[in-house]
């Protein structure tokens, strides 16, 4: 990450700029992010690391465009966030960005092939793109032989990696992912973070996630710590 760094727009995939997001409960206030600056350049695999309530999953809200912060600026691939109504957020979130969960996401009355395959025909892809395209997915995440199943048929892994999966579907330039590891065993988790460091490197694509799993250190190009709302250093 740089800071405090003049630089064009179109350097930076992210640019978060003095966040803040305040929830309210009655006269209460609890302050989730407290003046976040951040950049991010294309490329590369990030980590936001920090205790459940530190702000990770509000960040990556705020900057995914499902949630609004309470003030400062939110800039991908130089576009401002906040120059965009809902309608125009969703349409941009569905070309730009795939978005990774921790309880993966999945529909369960759907197979993995007709999981992913979804998202091709909200975009309303062809048949020949939405078939190749999912058959290609399906063979880069080692399922193609777990096409039909459906989510309960598959392991906790597998189910993840049909959420990564269908997250490329629309060939985005960003992923924000969740605490993707968060509900899977040791082994499993090195499986997906390798995964993701594939992606990252083959698709040139940037990943950031939010985590609190010390294997993750092993895989990213950086750490991001939070504490309270805020990146610390």
């Amino acid at each position: 990450m740089i800071t405090d760094v003049e630089a064009p727009a179109t350097t930076w995939v992210i640019e978060a700029e003095d966040l803040w997001r305040i929830y309210r409960s009655g006269t209460r206030e609890v302050y989730a992010l407290r003046g976040v600056n951040l950049q991010i350049p294309s490329g590369r695999f990030i980590a936001l690391k920090g205790r459940s309530g530190s702000g990770k999953t509000t960040l990556l809200n705020c900057l995914g465009g499902l949630d609004r912060p309470d003030r400062g600026v939110v800039r991908i691939f130089g576009r401002d966030l906040s120059q965009m109504n809902e309608k125009e957020l969703t349409q941009w979130r569905r070309k730009e960005v795939g978005f990774i969960f921790q309880s993966f996401g999945l529909l369960p009355t759907l197979s993995a092939y007709e999981n992913i395959e979804l998202m091709l025909r909200i975009a309303q892809a062809s048949r020949k793109e939405k078939k190749q395209r999912t058959i290609e997915l399906l063979e880069m995440v080692g399922l193609a032989k777990w096409m039909h199943h459906r989510p309960f048929e598959l392991s906790g892994g597998q189910q993840q990696r049909v959420a990564i999966a269908r997250a490329l579907a629309n060939r985005p330039r960003l992923i924000l992912a969740d605490e993707p590891t968060g509900e899977l065993d040791s082994t499993t988790a090195r499986e997906i973070l390798s995964l993701f460091r594939q992606i990252v490197e083959e698709e040139k694509i940037t990943v950031l996630m939010s985590s609190h799993d010390p294997l993750v250190d092993g895989y990213v190009d950086e750490i991001l710590p939070m504490k309270d709302g805020q990146i610390v250093r």
